[in-house]
């Protein structure tokens, strides 16, 4: 802050004009494209999971790996880009930076080429080569940092250092989405339910990575006088369920999650805990076995993401029916399995990373069996 002299001019009047009439119609135009994006989507498919009739339970998948960039985070990165330009923080050949395990980068990527300018990906080396081929695919470059927590500092520096504007998915997601409607993700899925035989769920299983999907899904239940709860599955590593558990937000981790596109080493600005009404800690090799399991039952191959999410709604289903209880059951299909063939699906790495889903694997069939996720 300039310090003014007390004796210097004030002008009572002052007038100063930033209005910049270019910047104003390339704003217009690219957020017109953006919207019209949007409505050549259709809406994402509502997939029912097969289980035993006598149950009298219903178990979904919201299947988001059918957006134009193959993930829920089309969504999220649609609305970053509206929310952004309708603040100012987009300007004509500046660069977009982003902060990213993979999924996010690919959707901004895309958007950043539909309305033309650079994209900037930060994200941490192990990311899956397939992530990485997509993110250069939509035009956007890869920058490699070695840890994950190292992301938002990168990020944050190559926006000073180009001019560019760190788009920062970690504060913004859950204030960037409309909450209320607008066809966010919890809109949808109610709309889809509204015919099925339980159409308001007894649950619905999100995962965090931002924090985004949750706090959205969580309010809106709210502001529409609901009854379904809201459940976090979180895999290990990550400090959003010790943080949940302990009511610390300062929580942090040492390490970062195997788990690509969820839990993080601290707890990010968009994690709305006092939204969340549980959450289930979920070991990676069980969300390793669930994706695989799943392939089975639907002939779908989904990233790890999706099977952490739906080992807790396992055992929400396996807990309902120990307590006679009847209803529905939503999770999350977050992105496909061919992103991951070289990790979630090889033996070798799971190997390598000493991860042993042949326990869960067998729990899982047993639960099919018997209702009982022992």
């Amino acid at each position: 802050m300039t310090d003014r002299p007390a004796t210097a001019p004030v002008n009572p009047e002052e007038d100063i004009d930033r209005f910049d009439p270019a910047h104003r119609q390339w704003c217009a135009e690219v957020v017109a494209k953006v919207r019209a994006e949007a409505n050549r989507s259709s809406d994402t498919h509502l997939l029912s999971v097969p289980l035993p009739a006598e149950w009298g339970i219903d178990l979904y998948l919201k299947d988001e790996s059918t957006h134009p960039t193959g993930s829920l985070k089309h969504r999220l990165a649609r609305s970053l880009f509206l929310h952004a330009l309708c603040n100012g923080w987009l300007h004509r050949d500046r660069p977009v930076i982003e902060a990213s395990s993979g999924s996010t980068a690919v959707s901004e990527a895309y958007f950043a080429r539909l309305i033309g300018v650079p994209f900037i990906a930060v994200m941490a080396r192990g990311t899956s080569r397939n992530k990485i081929d997509l993110i250069e695919l939509h035009g956007g470059r890869c920058h490699f940092v070695d840890r994950p927590d190292q992301v938002y500092d990168v990020a944050a520096g190559l926006a000073r250092e180009t001019g560019g504007h760190y788009m920062d998915q970690f504060a913004y997601a859950e204030r960037a989405t409309d909450w209320r409607g607008n066809n966010n993700i919890a809109e949808s899925l109610f709309a889809q339910m509204s015919q099925e035989r339980y159409p308001e769920p007894a649950w619905i299983v999100a995962t965090a990575g931002t924090g985004g999907t949750s706090a959205t899904i969580a309010r809106y239940v709210r502001y529409t006088g609901r009854q379904t709860g809201i459940c976090v599955a979180d895999p290990e590593n990550s400090a959003f369920f010790p943080a949940w558990r302990e009511e610390d937000a300062s929580v942090t981790t040492s390490i970062g999650s195997r788990i690509e596109g969820i839990g993080r080493q601290r707890v990010e600005p968009s994690f709305m805990a006092s939204s969340i009404d549980r959450m289930i800690r979920v070991p990676d090799a069980a969300a390793v076995a669930a994706v695989r399991h799943l392939d089975t039952l639907l002939g779908r191959k989904a990233g790890a993401s999706t099977g952490t999410g739906l080992w807790a709604a396992f055992r929400i289903i396996s807990q309902l029916l120990g307590k006679g209880e009847q209803g529905s059951v939503i999770a999350l299909l977050c992105d496909p399995g061919d992103r991951y063939l070289d990790k979630y699906y090889s033996d070798d790495w799971l190997a390598r990373e000493g991860i042993d889903i042949t326990p869960y694997l067998a729990r899982l069939e047993s639960f099919m069996r018997t209702g009982e996720l022992d």
